[in-house]
Parts: structure tokens; sequence; C-alpha cells
């Protein structure tokens, strides 16, 4: 009787830490370069009471066993680094990452740090940096006296100014890339660094060796689906309501027990 107490109260904690994905996902449905994140699950241990195939009889043999599981319990937060949608915005800094692909952006200590948020700024140094102030790797200047700025689909950005009204080119956004993205360390700040999980990063430009192309004048916003995120807000209340009544009804049946004379 305990023990269907303990399962449903893992089941109560299941959900609970599914509603604080979905409320995550759904607080950055607007911030721009947000993956979406989703909790992954498994089963607890099991207390086998009869080992499937052990010997029932001289001859014959348990063909299912006996197990009894303990419950579940979450152990991996994965994010999901899906496509989110583009939207043009006629910023010639908004540059949005069409595939593949991360910004690198240098940190204040040094590091390095990736983003897909790609609604850069310039300082007053003229570096363009993010929204936090902190510039590209490699770093690229903009002159005073810019008229007009064009960045290419390889990250190639040119600039013509009052003095030279011919494009000169002031440098080139590399790309990183990642075996596997899932296992970036999200720092918040639209920032992620790299771990052992994720490998190395793999820098180059754009479209080529499976990185991204980019996309002058356009932001990429969250990869969250509102509607699929409230069905599955739905899902965990209902999910979490039927465990609260796995606990009632095993509450129940735990009082009848004591009250048996």
């Amino acid at each position: 009787m305990f023990r269907s107490l303990h399962i449903a109260a893992t089941g109560m904690a299941a959900q609970e830490a599914q509603l604080d994905a979905i409320s995550n996902n759904l607080a950055n449905v607007n911030t721009v370069g947000f993956k979406k994140v989703r909790a992954d699950f498994q089963d607890l241990l099991y207390e086998t009471l009869r080992a499937p195939g052990s010997a029932t009889t001289g001859t014959t043999f348990s063909p299912t066993g006996l197990q009894v599981g303990s419950g579940t319990r979450m152990v991996a937060t994965s994010r999901l680094h899906s496509q989110g949608t583009l939207q043009q915005t006629g910023n010639p800094l908004d540059i949005a990452i069409e595939g593949n692909g991360f910004f690198p952006i240098q940190q204040s200590d040094g590091t390095i740090a990736y983003t897909r948020a790609g609604n850069f700024k310039t300082d007053a140094q003229g570096r363009i940096v993010n929204s936090e102030g902190l510039p590209l790797d490699p770093p690229i200047t903009v002159p005073p006296d810019t008229v007009s700025i064009s960045i290419g689909a390889d990250g190639t950005v040119s600039a013509s100014s009052k003095s030279a009204p011919q494009p000169i080119q002031l440098g080139q956004i590399q790309l990183a890339n990642f075996v596997n993205p899932a296992g970036l360390n999200s720092m918040g700040h639209n920032l992620y660094v790299a771990t052992s999980a994720s490998g190395e990063p793999q820098l180059g430009v754009g479209g080529v060796d499976g990185r991204g192309t980019l996309l002058q004048g356009t932001t990429e916003h969250a990869n969250v689906e509102v509607v699929e995120e409230m069905i599955g807000l739905i899902a965990a209340q209902r999910n979490y309501e039927i465990n609260s009544k796995v606990v009632s009804a095993a509450d129940e049946m735990l009082r009848n027990a004591t009250q048996m004379r």
C-alpha cells in the first residue's frame, strides 16, 4: 500500500517538472533565437519477485516473471534545435541563420560563448555586439561614417560610407557547428558554452560543411509552438490529477484497512 503512495508521488513530481519545462518554453515564446526544452523521464528500479525464465516446476519455466515498479523520475532536459520562424525586420544588423550553426560571441572574461540570437547592434567603438554588448568573435568594426551595410549569405560584411562610396569588406562572420548541439550548456542571456557532450566547435563560413547561411534583415524567432505547448500543459495537468487520485485511493484503502476490527 505504501508502495503505491510513493509511486504516485514520483508521478506527481514528474508532472511538476514537465510543467516547469512547458512554462519556460511559453515564457520565451518571443525570445529571439530561443530553442525549446523537452523534459525526458525514465522508470525507476524494479523489485523482482520472480525473475523471467525462473523455474516453476522441474520441467516448466515462468514466461514473464513478476516485477513491481517504483515510479518515474526526470533524467534530462533536451534542448531541441529545430529551425525557428524567420521574420524580416529591415534592420541591417539583424541576422538569422538558416540551417545549422551558432554565432561565436566573446564574453567579458575572454572565453567564447555561442548564440542563435542575431539581433545585433553597434557599440561606441563601432563593433558589432549582441544585446549584452558582447562582440562577435572575430570582432567586426563598422566605420563611424557608414551609410549602408551589406551582409552576404557566407557572412561577408561590407560597408559603404560617405568617404568611400564603393563597398569595403570589413570582415566575415564565422559560424560554429557542433556534433551534438543538445549537449551545449545554457548560460542564459541567449548564450551557450561548449561541453564535452557537445564536442568541440567546428568553425567556418556559412554554407560550407553543413553550416547554414545568413539572412540579413531577418531574425529567427523561438521554435516554440504555443498550441503544442498548451496541449502538453493540459496533458500534464490531467496526469498530475490522475496521480493525485491514486494517492487518494491508496489513502482510502489504507484507512479502511486500519479501521477493520
